[in-house]
């Protein structure tokens, strides 16, 4: 199942109630989704059970922030991200997303589970430059070396700041 969405400017806002929870299979194909799930991706349950992930991701994200959180989740660590998702109708919203890996009895990740809420507006504000920055550091790398050339870029902004990504998330 392939859609081509073509983004729009509409903006879905989330309630402050609103949480967003989906599991994922250890390729990062959907296994379940709530009712609100549902509700902002614009797609039905049928649609999403079984499509990946990236099925809502809005080309505004740059690759390298799904890289970090990739990487992240490898290491068995549980990730916090603002991102911004798209619609099935082209609309988009942000969400503050933690990411936790889906561990079995003997500690092995067997899928990933993902809680979003409603993100901070500053924070979304704040990203939404970060986030620019970082997809011009990607088109000027090429597709070849968009992601690390990104992730390169916010570990300098990072530095500069003294502050680690986790530190960052979490403070804004």
């Amino acid at each position: 199942m392939k859609y081509k969405v073509q983004p729009n400017s509409r903006e879905q806002v989330m309630r402050e109630s609103d949480f967003i929870v989906s599991k994922t299979d250890l390729k990062g194909r959907i296994t379940y989704g709530n009712r609100i799930f549902i509700e902002f991706s614009g797609y039905t349950e049928h649609e999403l059970l079984g499509a990946p992930h990236n099925l809502i991701r809005h080309p505004d994200m740059p690759r390298g922030v799904f890289k970090f959180l990739w990487d992240t989740l490898a290491q068995k660590r549980e990730c916090f991200a603002y991102v911004k998702n798209m619609a099935k109708d082209g609309s988009f919203y942000w969400v503050f997303a933690n990411i936790t890996p889906d561990l079995d009895d003997r500690g092995n990740v067997v899928g990933y589970l993902s809680v979003r809420r409603a993100p901070k507006r500053s924070a979304v504000d704040l990203l939404t430059g970060v986030y620019k920055m970082m997809l011009v550091e990607e088109e000027r790398a090429g597709p070849r070396d968009a992601c690390d050339a990104s992730l390169a870029l916010l570990t300098k902004i990072l530095a500069d700041k003294g502050l680690s990504y986790e530190e960052l998330i979490l403070a804004i």
